[in-house]
């Protein structure tokens, strides 16, 4: 394997603050577009995870593999959606309806692809309660599903009373069923008009956090959390004193998503090289959607 033939690696900023990742002189690009990948000038931490990803590489042949700069393939996916979207906003401001609706592909699909989670979202799907003619010796206190509402809770409430007022996020599993119920047309509806007014970033990033989860509840909570467009949000919380406004990070929104197999390990134990390797890498992706969405406004 050849090594790489760069030296350095270093941030350049241009005239309108962007910043952009060099290999000595040679710019990091997009690998769908062919033009230098810019990082929005509020993101410069994301450009210094960029610059490190490519820093660690030690031949030009790793970067082939998205596995070693997941960050620069999240970064141009969501650079290829905010183009997208900027020519979608040009079509339909002229009379080519057809571009404009070709153009609008990606991020349709990416809505298409989270909208079902609602329905087999994680954080909604609860064990079923203990029978009632348990054995008490045998019951662990608390159950499962007491902590799994206990978990979700906070998290919808903050969803249903911030962000999507007026929804309403049913339990999927109920009275022992094994199929998920469906939520209703109503909340699939807001929350799709929500999803379709987030910037291209944070619509990137908020589909690594579900994709990663299993959850769009907690992607979204994530998401507000860090997000650069909902500061608003948070400093109102902040100045009521709601306890909605308690800190939602990569350990709060791993633990609600893994609440099931932490508590199955708690009793049985962990399988070496799979529950723990498992365990860091979905707060690795999660720490990817942070990098993505925040920014200098940011928290």
């Amino acid at each position: 394997m050849s090594k790489r033939f760069w030296k350095d690696v270093r941030i350049q900023t241009d005239a309108g603050g962007a910043h952009t990742v060099h290999l000595d002189t040679r710019p990091v690009r997009n690998p769908q577009t062919k033009v230098p990948l810019p990082i929005p000038s509020s993101k410069p931490h994301l450009a210094t995870a960029i610059a490190l990803e490519w820093d660690l590489l030690t031949s030009a042949q790793q970067a082939l593999r998205a596995h070693l700069i997941p960050l620069t393939s999240i970064a141009s996916r969501a650079h290829d959606l905010a183009l997208q979207d900027a020519a979608a906003a040009t079509s339909e401001a002229g009379p080519a309806s057809t571009a404009a609706h070709q153009c609008r592909t990606m991020r349709d699909d990416i809505i298409k692809a989270l909208l079902p989670y609602l329905d087999t979202d994680t954080l909604l799907c609860w064990a079923p309660p203990p029978p009632k003619d348990a054995d008490p010796t045998l019951s662990v206190v608390p159950s499962l599903r007491e902590l799994q509402a206990r978990t979700a809770q906070p998290i919808i409430s903050y969803l249903t009373s911030s962000i999507w007022p007026g929804v309403q996020l049913n339990p999927s599993l109920e009275d022992g069923s094994i199929l998920p119920s469906q939520q209703s047309a109503e909340t699939r509806a807001i929350i799709q008009g929500w999803l379709t007014g987030l910037n291209a970033w944070e619509l990137v990033g908020l589909e690594r956090a579900v994709l990663a989860g299993k959850s769009l509840c907690v992607g979204a909570r994530l998401l507000c959390e860090w997000g650069e467009s909902f500061t608003d949000v948070r400093q109102a919380l902040k100045s009521s004193g709601s306890q909605s406004a308690e800190r939602f990070g990569v350990e709060e929104a791993a633990r609600a998503c893994s609440l099931e197999v932490a508590w199955q390990t708690g009793r049985w134990g962990e399988v070496e090289d799979t529950h723990d390797v498992e365990k860091e890498d979905l707060r690795r992706q999660f720490g990817s959607t942070l990098l993505i969405v925040s920014g200098t406004s940011s928290p």
